[in-house]
Formats: C-alpha cells, sequence, structure tokens
C-alpha cells in the first residue's frame, strides 16, 4: 500500500511503500549502508531468481514475465555490487552473499520459496542451506551453476588451473569491458557460424556487465572460482533441479553439474544438448517451460 507522509508544503508529496507489498521495485538494506535493489512482481508462491557473474537481475527478463504470468511471485535482485545495488568494498566472499539473500527472504517475509540461482547464483543456493538450514525454501534450481568446485586441486584434477582465473583477473584490471566483449562471445556460443543473439543484444548484455564496480567483478570472480562446496551439496534435502548445457565453455559440465547431480539425493538433471552457458536466453523457451514444469510439479 501507497502511505503520502504529510509535510508543511501542501504542494509537495512523499511517498512510503510497504516493503512487503508485490508489483514494485525497492532497495533493501541487508547491512548498514548495503543496500540491494529488488524486483518484486506478481502473486503467488515466491520464485527468488539469482543472476549470474558478471551480470544483475535484467539477465531474468524473459523468465520474470513468464514466471508472472503463470502466476508466480517474482523476485529477482541485484547482488552486491552489481547493477543498481550499492557498491561496497568488501563482502563478496559467499558467507555475506548468502546472508544478502536471507536478509531478501527475512525483510521479505517469504516461506515456500524456490531458489533460483544461475552460475554464480548456484553458490549463494548451496551456501543459503548448509549457513541458514535453507530456512523458508522449498525448492531449488540450479541453472549453468559453478557448483560444487571449479579450481584444479590435487582431488579435483577435472578443475579450472589457478593461472587460467589469474590470467582472467589481470585481462580485467588492464580493459574490463574488452574483457567482457570476449568473455560474452563464449557466454552465449557465438562464433563465425553460430550466432544465437543480434549484436545489439549482445551489446546489450556486455552493458549490463559494465555496471558492476571493478572491485565486485574481481572479487566475486574470485569466489565463484575458488569456493569448494562439495562437503555443503548434502544439506540440500529439497527437491532439486539441475540445468546444464553440454557445450558450456564458461562452466564445463563435466566439473560442475554431472557431479551435483551425483552428489543431490533429491534431483531432476535436465542437459541441454549443444548450449552454451547462457542458456537463459538462447533456450529461454525450453527453459521457461522446464522451469514451470518444475515448480508445478
Amino acid at each position: 500500500m501507497e502511505n503520502i507522509l504529510t509535510n508543511s508544503n501542501p504542494s509537495i508529496r512523499y511517498f512510503q511503500y510497504d516493503l512487503k507489498h508485490p508489483n514494485t521495485d525497492k532497495y533493501i538494506e541487508t547491512e548498514q549502508n548495503v543496500k540491494l535493489y529488488v524486483k518484486d512482481y506478481g502473486q503467488g508462491e515466491p520464485v527468488i531468481l539469482i543472476h549470474g557473474w558478471p551480470l544483475s537481475n535484467e539477465m531474468w527478463e524473459y523468465q520474470i514475465e513468464f514466471l508472472v504470468q503463470n502466476n508466480y511471485r517474482v523476485i529477482a535482485y541485484d547482488r552486491r555490487g552489481f547493477g543498481k545495488s550499492s557498491q561496497p568494498w568488501n563482502g563478496y566472499d559467499y558467507d555475506t552473499l548468502s546472508d544478502d539473500l536471507k536478509e531478501i527472504i527475512e525483510q521479505l517475509e517469504l516461506e515456500n520459496v524456490t531458489l533460483v540461482g544461475f552460475s554464480m547464483g548456484g553458490g549463494e543456493v548451496v551456501r543459503y542451506f548448509s549457513r541458514h538450514g535453507g530456512k523458508g525454501v522449498k525448492k531449488a534450481a540450479l541453472i549453468s551453476s559453478i557448483i560444487p568446485f571449479l579450481l584444479k586441486t590435487e582431488d579435483n584434477p577435472e578443475g579450472r588451473p589457478q593461472e587460467k582465473g589469474e590470467a582472467s583477473a589481470a585481462a580485467i584490471k588492464e580493459d574490463r569491458i574488452g574483457f567482457l566483449d570476449n568473455f560474452g562471445k563464449t557466454f552465449f556460443g557465438v562464433n563465425i557460424i553460430n550466432k544465437p543473439l543480434s549484436t545489439p543484444l549482445l551489446e546489450y548484455y556486455r552493458m549490463l556487465c559494465s555496471f558492476a564496480s571493478s572491485r565486485a567483478t574481481l572479487k566475486c570472480a574470485e569466489s565463484l572460482n575458488t569456493t569448494d562446496f562439495r562437503d555443503e551439496l548434502h544439506t540440500i534435502k529439497v527437491p532439486t533441479l539441475i540445468i546444464h548445457g553440454n557445450e558450456d565453455k564458461n562452466v564445463p559440465i563435466e566439473v560442475s553439474s554431472e557431479k551435483t547431480a551425483a552428489a543431490i539425493a533429491n534431483n531432476t538433471f535436465i542437459v541441454y544438448e549443444g548450449a552454451p552457458h547462457g542458456l537463459f536466453y538462447t533456450e529461454k523457451d525450453k527453459l521457461n517451460e522446464d522451469l514451470l514444469n518444475f515448480l508445478n510439479s
């Protein structure tokens, strides 16, 4: 509901919005001086969409409208450091990021939530279960997710060499926008033969990535590349949907979702043949239907 606050000048009106009222956008303060930008649309059981690195909530454009039209309340927010949210210097580890998610759930008084994490966002989903007991969550979906562990180590030989992450960090520091331009092409599987999206749309996604602070871009890349979630997967005891493209060059399916599907007991694992990392656009119709079927099941 909208409340009008009176003041001495009748020509000026100040508006205060009920934080829990859906169908609006708002800011939620998760800690002192850190406010997250949140979209909250629709009516029905809540679905929280957690974006990937280094995008923002706008990546979910085609999923938000579809889910709202199918009678779900959809909450999509910008991770700290990204999009329209605050850009603090610190707080880009998964403990803090899952605490931010906890604050959104608690302040909106959400129950029977489905968490949907894309890529980096899968880490927030898992850490929310291991750190906060999955309070209020009834289902989870992991889309092109980075879990359980990307870094190459002695006990994870299929992982990504540390040198590769260091090279990416150096490229971001040297020319962040140039890095994002090349990254986006791999992200969506763009090459000489395959052009699954228009050039203006590819540039739009690059622009969304550019809104993140350089600090958040670097620190979140470090978190998603080096955080080990393998011992936390057992804490997910709700029905879980896992979707991954088998042509994902950013997060290869062999080191990520195949291992996750083997570790989470109650899961549905769907492989998209020929799909790249950014399947929220390239396979949007199929993804929407699979998400809806899972939500309705």
